[in-house]
């Protein structure tokens, strides 16, 4: 029989972020607007991180998160934590990812124009790291969490995105890969120290080997601007394996990574299967299980499941963290004997399919279908794989 390693099977996971009660939306906009204080602040995510925590004990989900509260936005972790960055007006993701699709025109429209209206950090000369980016976060969660926790982080060439301008970050750095690189040591030692910390579960977000390699519109379009989408890959799983470097295999520790395709007010710019990074992503990045993303044809199909290692799990992301629509259970057990044929059911796991809000709005559902959700894949998780 297949196995995977010493690393626990979470059944009934969930990417990381939730939507974000509106108390804490007020807070945080009274705080930007120097009408609250960090320490109101800190008191009113304390709340907000037990509501959610209470959310997912309810629920009755395997891992827990802090729905990652403290930040502005999934990637915003190392906010206040890095020198060497200077503002500009744009943000850098604009030049990256210029397609945002959503149920109408307008929708992407919206998304397009907030980057382009927005004040973002990039790199202006060497970045060096100040202080840890989620010391508080694993804090709280180790202390308060009722059982097993995860913390999650981005992928290095994901934080590059937004923090490499050409005009101001060549100097020093000449490429977002150069950049990506310093960054990537940063985001070892932060996994390092949660490890430290006692955290049972540790995530990277890397989005770019969905969101640039297998979309077959920007695959295409790399390629016809001279630039390599396998050369691109190699680095990627080169730039993850770095940031990863010394935590799997460490007693006790999970170590997931996520793969996406854009998820801003329930909106997505990237379309395309695994084909064209799976072979080489799965056998070579150096993670537990891989959280993907399979809830819409969006994905593509199973086959590429084939080349993961029978050491490794695939946690499947069925379940929409867009669409309030709720799911029904045989329908996505039916899909869970579909990716069978291609993975062991002993090496799968079911998931949402992204973050409640990988943005502080967050998708367009409630919090009552949002707990629907988690309750959908707890439910799942027992029926399918206990």
């Amino acid at each position: 029989m297949a196995s995977t390693t010493s690393s626990t099977k979470y059944r009934a996971d969930h990417v990381g972020s939730l939507l974000r009660p509106p108390e804490l939306l007020e807070a945080r906009a009274k705080f930007a607007d120097g009408k609250l204080d960090e320490a109101a602040l800190r008191e009113i995510e304390d709340a907000s991180v037990f509501k959610a925590l209470e959310l997912q004990r309810d629920a009755g989900m395997d891992v827990f998160t802090d729905g990652e509260y403290r930040r502005g936005g999934w990637s915003a972790v190392s906010a206040g934590a890095i020198s060497g960055l200077v503002p500009v007006e744009g943000s850098p993701i604009r030049r990256i990812f210029d397609v945002w699709r959503g149920p109408t025109p307008e929708d992407g429209a919206e998304i397009n124009n907030n980057l382009a209206r927005a004040r973002a950090m990039v790199a202006g000369e060497k970045v060096r790291k100040t202080q840890r980016f989620v010391a508080t976060d694993s804090a709280f969660l180790r202390d308060h969490a009722t059982g097993p926790w995860k913390v999650t982080l981005p992928g290095p060439m994901s934080m590059a995105g937004g923090m490499w301008e050409p005009e101001v970050s060549e100097a020093a750095y000449p490429t977002r890969f150069d950049l990506a690189r310093d960054l990537a040591g940063m985001v070892n030692d932060e996994m390092k120290a949660l490890v430290q910390d006692g955290a049972p579960y540790v995530q990277l977000d890397s989005l770019h080997y969905v969101e640039r390699v297998a979309d077959t519109t920007v695959r295409q379009r790399m390629i016809d601007t001279g630039e390599d989408p396998d050369a691109y890959l190699d680095g990627l799983i080169e730039l993850d394996n770095l940031a990863l470097e010394g935590i799997r295999g460490t007693s006790g520790v999970t170590v997931g990574l996520h793969m996406c395709r854009g998820n801003a007010r329930s909106r997505w710019h990237a379309e395309g299967g695994y084909d064209p990074i799976a072979e080489r992503a799965f056998a070579g990045l150096n993670v537990d299980r891989f959280l993907l993303e399979y809830e819409s044809e969006r994905a593509g199909g199973f086959e590429p499941l084939r080349f993961v290692p029978r050491d490794k799990m695939v946690v499947l992301g069925l379940i929409s963290s867009k669409l309030p629509q709720l799911e029904q259970v045989e329908q996505i057990r039916r899909r869970i004997d579909e990716a069978s044929k291609y993975i062991p059911v002993e090496n799968l796991a079911v998931s949402t399919q992204c973050g409640f809000a990988s943005t502080q709005q967050g998708n367009l559902l409630t919090w009552d279908e949002q707990k629907q959700k988690l309750e959908l894949v707890a439910e799942v998780a027992r029926q399918a794989f206990r």
